[in-house]
């Protein structure tokens, strides 16, 4: 198994009491089935509170929030459960958070959820790697020619973020056509080389007004977490500039979305959620780390809420491909 990941990975070390924005807020947790059996056997005051707060949900078990908090966050800002029986007692959700690990058979890709705060600084402050090519061989999973296009076409997608011939909204704009080219190629088209110039005016020509209105009510439509979160898409600040760390923040979508196609071929869907949420942040303003963070722990970290988006890619009239390149242009 060959295990790729990230300079940053290695250098993250959770805040614990510090965080600004704690994992223990806002969030159902759900537990392991090993974790969840080890809570119910234990005696004494924990074992009998972290039974009472346990609860059963479509054959799952989730430790449920109380007053917007964890049960066993402690008023220091730390876990109970860590500081009583240690960092391996906490559950698989607890132990992984931030770090994120797709598998893909032949290789694995470790990386950072841009939902924690201490994460979302090392992402947005690091360049992503493009990892190098992994040695593969036939995999059950997936057709080995299809993998290999993805990680071309990913090299490439990152390599026109990293142009700084092209303004940012340039590059935004590129990585939406691309994503297009990309997907025709996997659908087994034979294409010419995707040419950014000839792009850029078509980028141009297809443009339409867009909203970022309209996008701040799509996004209300989805499950909302927090009330903050309500209050910055209902009342944003002014939009921030385009700097150099949304191409960062576009390297992290693209490195933490381009291979999932492998599992439905919808890469089109994926760019344009990457884009889409690039063009949220900088409409709502305020510190960068701290909006994309948000945003983050809004979305990425809701399964129902990324499903919505990747199918607002293609039926949600504020998402057309000529608004979004109206927004960019």
């Amino acid at each position: 198994m060959q295990i790729r990941k990230p300079r940053y990975f290695d250098e993250f070390t959770c805040l614990a009491s510090a965080c600004p924005d704690s994992c223990c807020k806002e969030w159902d947790v759900l537990i392991d089935p090993q974790s969840a059996e080890f809570y119910r056997s234990l005696p004494g005051d924990l074992g009998q509170r972290l039974r009472q707060v346990l609860t059963e949900e479509a054959g799952q078990t989730f430790m449920l929030i109380e007053e917007g908090r964890c049960p066993m966050w402690r008023k220091d800002g730390l876990c109970r459960i860590q500081a009583e029986l240690g960092h391996d007692a906490l559950c698989k959700t607890c132990r992984d958070f931030p770090r994120l690990t797709h598998d893909y058979g032949e290789f694995t890709e470790l990386g950072l959820e841009l939902s924690c705060p201490e994460a979302a600084r090392l992402i947005l402050s690091r360049e992503t790697e493009d990892f190098p090519f992994p040695v593969l061989s036939d995999c059950e999973d997936y057709d080995r020619e299809d993998m290999l296009l993805l990680l071309q076409t990913r090299r490439e997608a990152l390599a026109l973020l990293d142009r700084k011939d092209f303004s940012v909204p340039q590059a935004l704009s590129l990585l939406l056509l691309y994503g297009y080219h990309a997907q025709s190629l996997l659908d087994g088209e034979a294409l010419e080389n995707f040419s950014p110039e000839e792009a850029l005016k078509t980028a141009k020509s297809l443009a339409k007004t867009g909203s970022t209105q309209e996008i701040r009510t799509f996004f209300l439509s989805l499950e909302v977490l927090t009330p903050g979160w309500k209050q910055r898409l209902t009342a944003p600040s002014c939009p921030g500039a385009w700097s150099d760390k949304y191409r960062l923040l576009a390297k992290y979508f693209i490195m933490r979305y381009w291979l999932q196609t492998i599992s439905d071929f919808d890469l089109v869907g994926r760019v344009k959620l990457g884009i889409t949420l690039c063009l949220l942040i900088r409409e709502l303003g305020g510190d960068l780390v701290q909006t994309a963070q948000l945003c983050s722990k809004e979305i990425e970290n809701n399964t129902e809420n990324v499903d919505a988006l990747l199918d607002a890619a293609y039926t949600c009239p504020a998402l057309t491909d000529d608004k979004l390149l109206g927004l960019l242009t």
